[in-house]
């Protein structure tokens, strides 16, 4: 899914309007700079957060967004979802240092059209989003490979990790977990009380099979820094 087309749609004569939703200022100056050397590409608006975000594409009516996995707010997946729920049509490509094994499907079952990882921050972002403007989806060639075997060898019930048994926000929970923040520091960044994140991190040992709160720690600082 990685080869890189020619732009064959409505956008061949003028500038796709492109949305970067990433809270690294860095990133963004990057992706700006990378843009403006585009005969069709242009940044057209920029958020940190999942508020101004939305804000922008009201605003602005961009034709995609980049939209980062890990932002000051929230979760990008929970972003891609009120995106969708605002405006459908909008695509959305995810860059993201996050592991694509493990993120990939889920930002594409929340609505974005493609994921690519930040180490790949060249001309294949501009590849991904011309591919998604004519209308098809982004993956690397290793994560296509992997969702095709998935759906020609499905085998239920079984996990390559048990990280992959969590829900979208068990998953931002234990990564948070794994991050070093409180229960209450995790609370107030999700926007949920502090016992509804207790009852999160029961269900994660639940289908992790971890007895022990600080087993579960162990194994999320690991999994974080390997991230």
């Amino acid at each position: 899914m990685s080869n890189n087309p020619e732009v064959k749609t409505a956008f061949k004569n003028s500038r796709i309007k492109v949305l970067v939703v990433d809270d690294h200022p860095i990133i963004r100056q990057g992706l700006s700079l990378l843009f403006s050397q585009k005969n069709d590409m242009e940044v057209c608006g920029e958020a940190d957060n999942v508020e101004t975000a939305l804000e922008q594409i009201a605003a602005l009516e961009p034709d995609i967004a980049i939209v980062d996995i890990s932002l000051k707010d929230s979760n990008g997946l929970e972003l891609i979802k009120q995106i969708k729920m605002q405006n459908k049509k909008l695509p959305v490509l995810v860059l993201s240092v996050h592991d694509e094994s493990i993120y990939a499907e889920r930002a594409l079952r929340a609505g974005a059209r493609g994921y690519i990882m930040k180490e790949e921050l060249t001309d294949n972002v501009v590849i991904a989003i011309r591919q998604i403007m004519s209308g098809k989806l982004y993956l690397s060639s290793l994560m296509s490979e992997k969702m095709l075997d998935k759906l020609v060898q499905p085998s239920p019930g079984i996990s390559e990790s048990p990280v992959e048994k969590l829900s979208d926000r068990e998953l931002e929970v234990f990564q948070l977990f794994g991050s070093g923040m409180s229960t209450k520091e995790i609370a107030d960044k999700i926007h949920v009380s502090p016992k509804t994140v207790q009852s999160y991190r029961v269900r994660i040992k639940e289908k992790m099979n971890i007895e022990k709160t600080s087993e579960l720690l162990k194994y999320a600082i690991q999994w974080v820094s390997k991230e």
